[in-house]
């Protein structure tokens, strides 16, 4: 069964691979999978600041906060794609995975869209992780340079409406896409890449909205 997560990274404060993945429930998770015991922990990462929490139980000795926090450095700005489960003999599911599977919701598939590895394809250095300063400085300069979102905000429009509209724009164009996405296709690809980095994504180009309004 394939899943959507970023690529498996070892970690060296316990013997073990971590990894970040979508949860079917809505947002981000890192799981780590200990390599010397049948033993997994999964935890919900906040949007804003990228705190983990524990979902679903997990012995704390196996799996030390330092080691949570090891997890989640590790795999801030690598992408999402599609890989098989990984299954290290375990013997039987952790309740929280138990729990992932049995709570799928349906969500809006961005990771296979044109817009999204166009984004990755530009963006992704040589380490493998997402560039976000390069991002959000070109993203910055549409829409500095935008009529239309001088035009938005003119209008007093909300930031995350700009924000759509210069995703969706220059997405359409590194992916060489005429037709632009839905506004709720494009809210999916932020979700994407804010779950990427929760720290960092996008925030550069939030902020200069928000100061282009406040000039209004």
């Amino acid at each position: 069964m394939n899943t959507v997560r970023t690529r498996a990274v070892e970690i060296g404060s316990i013997p073990a691979l971590a990894y970040k993945q979508k949860l079917s429930t809505g947002g981000a998770g890192i799981k780590i999978h200990r390599l010397d015991c049948d033993a997994v922990a999964v935890f919900t990462l906040d949007k804003r600041g990228g705190q983990a929490t524990a979902y679903g139980k997990f012995d704390s000795e196996l799996f030390p906060e330092a080691s949570v926090q090891e997890a989640i450095e590790s795999t801030i700005g690598l992408p999402y794609s599609t890989y098989t489960r990984i299954v290290l003999k375990i013997a039987a599911q952790s309740d929280a995975e138990a729990q992932d599977e049995g709570n799928a919701e349906e969500i809006i598939d961005m990771l296979s869209s044109k817009e999204y590895n166009a984004i990755i394809g530009e963006y992704v250095k040589e380490n493998g992780k997402l560039d976000y300063t390069r991002l959000n400085k070109e993203f910055i300069q549409f829409a500095s340079k935008s009529k239309t979102v001088a035009g938005l905000a003119a209008k007093s429009a909300g930031v995350d409406e700009i924000l759509r509209f210069v995703v969706k724009n220059r997405a359409a164009y590194l992916a060489k896409e005429k037709e632009l996405l839905s506004d709720a296709q494009t809210t999916a690809l932020i979700e994407i890449l804010d779950d990427i980095n929760p720290r960092s994504a996008l925030k550069e180009l939030s902020s200069h909205i928000k100061k282009m309004l406040a000039k209004k």
